[in-house]
């Protein structure tokens, strides 16, 4: 039987064709098709007064917005516990030390008047993260940061593509980070990308993710590079490559297709598993996001027979994530009450959700949820 994957990118010809002729091309550092991939970020996030630098993982660019919001060692910066890896480490590289921070039992994200009381005199930033197809409190989260002096960086690498409220992610944060790697809802094979308000952010930027080089990036969009150039401070190899950006905008051109089929998928889950008094579904209609995973809820005692008994019927799960208070690394971590995320730690599990997937396939993995528990009654 072949297996349901959780996920599976949405690789069609258009992209094949995109990376043979960015590799025809010959230039196959960051050249034109990452500057033009910027710019086809920055008109699909539609916003004026912003600016968008591409990187080559999602981690390089919340790395990066540690070190561009001065983020010192002993500084500390709240974030959810309940997050990905790659939060906690890129805190870790500036130097700074992860306050670890619960979630709110509706949404899965950061719990805005807990991380209020996490405040101290050595917090510099909150990294809010925006969960599968839910949305962190985006405005009590600003409001927070102007009341105490903190900058955002505002982890979208689930919310592609999605609005909060009125607003397009995006296009409204401090800083915003986005992620395209192998398994996002667009890919550019591995990538990641910042959204910063000013032109002095951009060229710190700039520099900073080639490996500190003052080469002017108008210069490598033209794929041409400069041989003399300064380096005036810490850099790494963040760049972006041309092979990435050009699948990238070859799956931008898709995100209306993308969303419709991702929105179409989730709510049928919702339909058919609401019939399943074991599990708890997402609060969402989805109509103003770009659902990236779909998770449920089920009781901790039954998660791994489930996904055992799921396997054995050709669907593969996934557990995103193992909240951070549960690593060696962060185990010393300064944290509030975390209640609610070690038992969302215990109970979530994702289900396959890919762009265009059949009903089909949608009402297998259902039914086989429903009979799973229906052989436990």
């Amino acid at each position: 039987m072949q297996q349901i994957p959780v996920f599976k990118p949405l690789i069609e010809q258009d992209e094949i064709g995109a990376a043979v002729a960015s590799l025809e091309l010959g230039w196959l550092g960051m050249g034109s098709y990452v500057g033009r991939f910027e710019e086809a970020l920055r008109q699909f996030v539609g916003t004026e007064d912003r600016h968008v630098v591409a990187v080559n993982t999602g981690h390089s660019a919340l790395h990066l917005a540690m070190m561009l919001i001065g983020v010192q060692p002993g500084d500390e910066v709240i974030t959810p516990s309940f997050n990905n890896i790659a939060d906690f480490q890129a805190i870790l590289a500036a130097g700074a030390k992860p306050v670890l921070c619960d979630i709110r039992e509706d949404t899965l994200c950061i719990d805005v008047a807990k991380a209020e009381e996490l405040v101290g005199p050595r917090t510099r930033a909150i990294v809010p993260m925006d969960y599968d197809c839910c949305l962190a409190d985006h405005d009590a989260i600003a409001d927070l940061a102007r009341r105490r002096g903190l900058r955002v960086v505002h982890d979208a690498a689930h919310s592609f593509g999605s609005f909060y409220k009125t607003k397009k992610i995006g296009s409204f944060s401090d800083i915003c980070m986005f992620s395209f790697d192998p398994v996002k809802t667009i890919t550019c094979i591995d990538g990641g990308a910042l959204i910063v308000r000013t032109a002095e952010e951009v060229e710190l930027l700039h520099e900073m993710r080639l490996i500190g080089m003052g080469q002017p990036a108008k210069l490598m969009y033209g794929n041409q590079r400069a041989w003399t150039y300064d380096v005036k401070r810490l850099g790494f190899r963040y760049h972006m490559p041309n092979l990435h950006a050009a699948i990238g905008l070859s799956q931008i051109g898709k995100m209306e297709q993308i969303t419709r089929s991702r929105q179409a998928s989730s709510r049928l889950y919702n339909e058919l598993l609401a019939k399943v008094p074991e599990v708890r579904v997402p609060l969402s209609d989805f109509a103003t996001v770009t659902p990236f995973l779909y998770y449920i809820r089920v009781p901790r005692d039954h998660r791994q027979p489930l996904r055992d008994y799921l396997r054995e019927h050709g669907v593969d799960t996934g557990i995103h994530w193992l909240p951070g208070h549960w690593f060696s690394l962060l185990k010393e971590a300064r944290r509030g009450d975390l209640s609610v995320t070690e038992r969302v730690g215990h109970e979530i599990l994702s289900l396959p959700l890919h762009s265009q997937m059949a009903d089909a396939t949608v009402q297998h993995v259902a039914s086989s949820i429903a009979d799973y528990f229906a052989r436990q009654r």
